[in-house]
């Protein structure tokens, strides 16, 4: 095993005891302590031990008692030392023996190539940006930014994603509107419950849709209405039948059929939310990314006091930095903060960290490489598959992060799914995301995070997937026909 060159025992718990019988004196009950230390894997093997003279004053003993129960536990083996290094922990427990393989559950293979949707190019996160705008913010944090965070954000991040949001989404936004939190998800979840506290139950969702909002509602409290999708955007009179007053929408690129919400029926849409007193929750969270003109403009400006717009990082940077904002109508914000009473917004270091990245245009650029980025993988996509895969058909609006494949006749998405895992192909099924199975048999293909040298074989092994002969099973009567 490498030894550690910086893992240091040093804060261990040690509890050399009382005087018993054999153990009377105090470098015995210290090596005692030690070996027990070492022996549950408190101490870890390669851990450093404290020099003698800092162990000794931290027990308060003479530095001989320490350097005598070292010595003896040297030469149990269970410290090594070297003459210009540190003390160190020479012995580890046995590793608990491994678990004997089950003849009948087979190692599933390694995922080689990854077309499910959900993730953007994380190899092109800009670290050196990133890590100039959190240089930045060390050097320049007041004190006071340094103390209990408020609960809706850093000021100085609010201002800046409403000024951001105004210029480049059209949206209606102000800092006192802006709540910073950890993403759509947490976003959705405020939401619902400041919806729940101002006595709205129902909430549609689009049908299909990402399933973790579904999820976020009912946790929450809100009973769910799936309301369908087709090639307009959400069918806003099917939505107006149910009892729902809010409802969650993709309107500038709705996940997973890649529509866009037509403009009559953003019209319609406002206009239903102001005749049952209730509210658009507009889901923005790849909309940055269209590729045949400049991106739509939210909902949320033809009438912030009906719409709540929901956004995130998550598709532009990356999930992992876990952050996100909350634009709400003005007359649900103190709702909004009585209902969230322990919500806690993102670490600040990291908010401010965004706004620097932000404010200095970093985030624009990295916005235009994108673009072009993607919409060259995009066009690599449909370009194969209207090669290989002829019979197939793409569907969706020129944007985001995914396409809509629909298979050719005969074939089944389930068993395709499954002959792809096996050969080291992770798809996505369009029934994942539907509240009930479908007669449409489609696949939902995300290209954000593979390479574009990765899709010619990826794609290959779809076509083997597509050719199997269990991928031809008649289809399951399970399923709804039309």
């Amino acid at each position: 095993m490498p030894v550690s060159q910086t893992n240091f025992a040093w804060a261990t718990l040690l509890d050399v005891g009382p005087p018993e019988p054999g153990r009377h004196r105090l470098h015995d009950r210290l090596a005692h302590a030690l070996r027990t230390a070492i022996r549950d894997g408190r101490l870890p093997e390669g851990a450093a031990v404290p020099p003698s003279r800092a162990l000794a004053e931290e027990l308060g003993c003479s530095r001989w008692v320490v350097t005598e129960a070292y010595g003896q536990l040297i030469a149990e083996g269970y410290l090594s030392a070297r003459v210009g290094s540190a003390t160190r922990v020479s012995w580890s427990p046995d590793t608990a023996p491994p678990r004997p393989r089950t003849r009948h559950t087979p190692t599933p293979p390694p995922i080689r190539y990854d077309l499910a949707p959900g993730l953007p190019d994380l190899r092109a996160f800009p670290r050196r940006r990133w890590v100039d705008a959190v240089r930045a913010v060390i050097g320049s944090a007041v004190h006071y930014d340094l103390g209990l965070p408020d609960p809706t954000g850093h000021v100085v991040l609010r201002t800046t994603v409403a000024q951001y949001l105004r210029r480049s989404r059209g949206a209606d936004a102000h800092a006192v509107s802006v709540s910073v939190c950890a993403g759509v998800t947490d976003g959705l979840v405020r939401t619902c419950r400041a919806l729940r506290a101002e006595g709205i139950t129902d909430l549609a969702v689009e049908d299909p849709g990402w399933g973790r909002l579904r999820d976020a509602a009912t946790s929450a409290g809100l009973r769910v209405h799936p309301v369908p999708v087709d090639h307009d955007g959400l069918r806003v009179d099917d939505l107006a039948r149910t009892s729902a007053r809010a409802v969650v929408v993709g309107a500038a690129h709705q996940f997973p059929t890649g529509t866009v919400l037509s403009p009559a029926r953003r019209a319609r849409l406002v206009r239903w939310a102001r005749e049952v007193d209730g509210f658009v929750i507009e889901d923005d969270y790849d909309a940055e990314f269209r590729y045949d003109h400049h991106p739509v403009a939210v909902m949320q400006g033809m009438d912030p006091s009906r719409v709540f717009l929901l956004g995130s990082v998550s598709k532009t940077l990356s999930p992992a930095l876990g952050l996100g904002w909350l634009v709400a109508p003005a007359v649900m914000i103190p709702a909004l903060r009585a209902a969230n009473p322990v919500a806690a917004a993102p670490p600040v270091l990291d908010q401010l960290a965004l706004a620097t990245f932000i404010d200095r245009g970093w985030y624009d650029a990295h916005l235009r490489a994108a673009r072009r980025r993607f919409r060259s993988r995009r066009d690599l996509l449909v370009r194969t598959l209207a090669t290989g895969l002829p019979d197939g058909r793409v569907a969706g609006t020129a944007a985001g992060l995914h396409i809509l494949l629909h298979l050719p006749d005969g074939a089944d998405t389930r068993t395709v799914v499954r002959a792809a895992a096996d050969a080291g192909l992770r798809l996505a099924d369009l029934d994942d995301y539907r509240t009930k199975q479908s007669a449409e048999r489609a696949l939902v293909l995300g290209y954000g995070n593979i390479s574009d040298t990765e899709i010619p074989p990826a794609l290959a092994l779809l076509r083997e997937a597509l050719r199997s002969p269990a991928t031809q099973a008649p289809p399951d009567p399970g399923r709804d026909h039309p």
